[in-house]
């Protein structure tokens, strides 16, 4: 199981404003700070980041964004 305290010690200043919104405000942890700290690439943190706010902010169509992201990367490295 991984600790609860794994993002303890990272900050980021830039993290506390959101430009247009506030949908990653109430998370525990935010997609951007996820995705910095795994160094994922553009289409990974995408998908990330349209699966965590859909709820929040674009419904069914942050689904279908994310779904497109992934199809990418199954072109990118499967294919």
């Amino acid at each position: 199981m991984v600790s609860k305290d794994i993002f303890k010690d990272m900050t980021y200043d830039t993290l506390n404003k959101q430009v247009d919104g506030n949908h990653y405000k109430g998370m525990k942890i935010q997609p951007a700070q996820f995705i910095n700290e795994n160094k994922l690439l553009f289409a990974e943190g995408n998908a990330i980041k349209y699966i965590c706010r859909h709820s929040k902010k674009g419904k069914r169509k942050d689904i279908e964004k994310a779904i497109h992201y992934l199809e990418m990367i199954i072109e990118r490295d499967y294919e």
